[in-house]
């Protein structure tokens, strides 16, 4: 690099190296996101593209790289099988219209407010259908279509895969894959300037080239002859409902995990905080992109990200790069992608969707806030039992009552001297949820005695809560003793006659 460019941008050494890095991480994760999606494996690729040229070169996050994620693997595999490959396109393309909407309104901030527990839950509820789904092409078998079912089926896959040589030799390559993943951070210091998804695949496939395995190989279409833009047909099937419903769990799960995973960034380097509106613009400009071409829909990717930060990026010059690399990739070597074989790319899958379920994350979470770790527990549960946006849907509704729970909170105190009339204080928050324990302890005062009941402690009182004391003061002072005093929030007492 000539003294000149170095002067113009001082950061394009480091840059460049770590775009080859992320370049390298990217392309087995682009191809197996795909193949997993049961799309052609170079849509992957192209949406890999569009996340390091059109929203890499965009404000935001400088440093989080976009791409396919595992994440959306499972939607996106529902959505195809239900609505086909060109309705695909058009979800994604409004998924990216909405993103950009709701960062021009100034809506990315709230996204933050979304429950941890809710968002974990999801991408452990993914994890789980993603692991199990991606064990059947390991097993060279058909997966079942619910997330039950792949489930329950896993067991008798095993047991059918022992007498098939074919779903051994597969079966093997996919553990190797894995066990090169898992044990590579401890390989030697020069073999690991390779990451270690791209060191798995090429071992796989070195091993079943040299010997001969009998196991599936990615199917190659070529870049252009993969690009399907969606037909004006397509955009009719907008109005269903389930099409709906798919385009809101596309926005909602891919604005959250992209903004999420851009505070993660943010916590691992120094630089430039991420302009939260501006990222969701990003995000949906490149998604638009993605669904004009009939490509997979994009999020932030932390692997990819957090790869680009260790590997010493300063600028948004590595992510754009990283796009370059992609796309002259995916033009000049499409024919390499069909010596890939599809058990390795499960593998990765697998490992990448066991990282999704946060095992120790949860036993921590349990001894001290059991609350949310149920919901991230019914989260993950319910879609791997319903489906993604049923499960979040479950997740969200659990988080909202847990907090109204929580900031109902309501205190009674009652005073009795033996004689005269029972003091009774209230404070707090005097909601429904709470009703059941203000009225037990209301009725549990003697009939016999006057009451005085003092409200003024109270910072809300909801309208349930209003009328079933007026109730109650009448009932009570209906036995024949003096009226309740009531001393409303900034009132007076006054008598509340039956």
């Amino acid at each position: 690099m000539n003294n000149s460019l170095i002067s113009r941008f001082p950061h394009l050494r480091q840059d460049f190296a770590a775009s080859l890095v992320v370049f390298l991480v990217a392309l087995p994760l682009c191809v197996g996101v795909a193949v997993a999606s049961g799309v052609p494996a170079e849509l992957g690729l192209v949406t890999g593209i569009v996340g390091g040229l059109v929203t890499g070169l965009m404000r935001g996050s400088s440093l989080q790289v976009s791409g396919p994620a595992a994440g959306l693997t499972v939607l996106v595999f529902e959505a195809v099988k239900e609505f086909g490959l060109p309705v695909l396109g058009a979800v994604v393309l409004v998924t990216g219209l909405l993103q950009i909407l709701m960062g021009v309104l100034k809506l990315g901030r709230y996204f933050r407010a979304i429950s941890v527990s809710v968002v974990e839950g999801m991408l452990a509820g993914i994890g789980l259908v993603l692991i199990a789904g991606q064990l059947y092409p390991a097993l060279a078998a058909k997966a079942p279509d619910s997330g039950l079912g792949k489930m329950a089926g896993l067991p008798g896959a095993f047991l059918d895969a022992l007498g098939d040589g074919k779903a051994l030799a597969s079966l093997a390559l996919c553990a190797g894959t894995i066990a090169v993943l898992a044990l590579w951070k401890h390989a030697p210091a020069k073999l690991r300037t390779l990451p270690g998804p791209l060191a798995a695949v090429g071992l796989a496939t070195l091993a079943t080239l040299v010997l001969s395995l009998p196991v599936a190989t990615v199917e190659v279409k070529g870049l252009l002859g993969a690009i399907q833009p969606p037909p004006l047909s397509a955009f009719a099937d907008l109005a269903g409902v389930g099409v709906i419903g798919t385009v809101v769990a596309f926005t909602l799960i891919a604005s959250a995990e992209s903004l999420f995973s851009a505070a993660a960034v943010d916590r691992l380097h120094d630089g430039p905080r991420t302009g939260y509106d501006k990222e969701l613009v990003a995000q949906g400009a490149g998604n638009a992109l993605c669904g004009l071409l009939g490509a997979l829909p994009m999020t932030a990717v932390i692997v990819r990200s957090a790869a680009n930060v260790q590997a010493g990026a300063r600028t948004k010059a590595s992510r754009v790069l990283h796009g370059v690399w992609l796309l002259l990739f995916a033009a000049l070597l499409p024919g390499v992608l069909a010596y890939i074989p599809i058990p390795a790319l499960a593998g990765i899958l697998v490992y990448s969707g066991a990282k999704l379920v946060p095992v120790g994350a949860l036993a921590v979470l349990w001894r001290e806030h059991r609350g949310e770790a149920l919901i991230l527990g019914v989260t993950a549960v319910s879609i791997v039992a319903v489906s993604m946006f049923e499960g979040v849907l479950i997740g969200l509704a659990l988080a909202i009552v847990k907090t109204a729970w929580e900031a109902s909170h309501v205190r009674m105190e009652v005073v009795d001297k033996g004689a005269g009339p029972i003091e009774a204080y209230l404070s707090g928050n005097a909601t429904f949820l709470r009703l059941p324990k203000i009225l037990d302890s209301l009725e549990s005062l003697p009939q016999d005695r006057p009451v005085r009941l003092n409200l003024s402690g109270l910072h809300h009182l909801d309208h349930a809560c209003r009328t079933a004391l007026e109730n109650w003061a009448e009932r009570h002072s209906a036995a024949g003793t003096e009226p309740v005093q009531v001393t409303k929030p900034d009132e007076p007492a006054r008598a509340t006659a039956a």
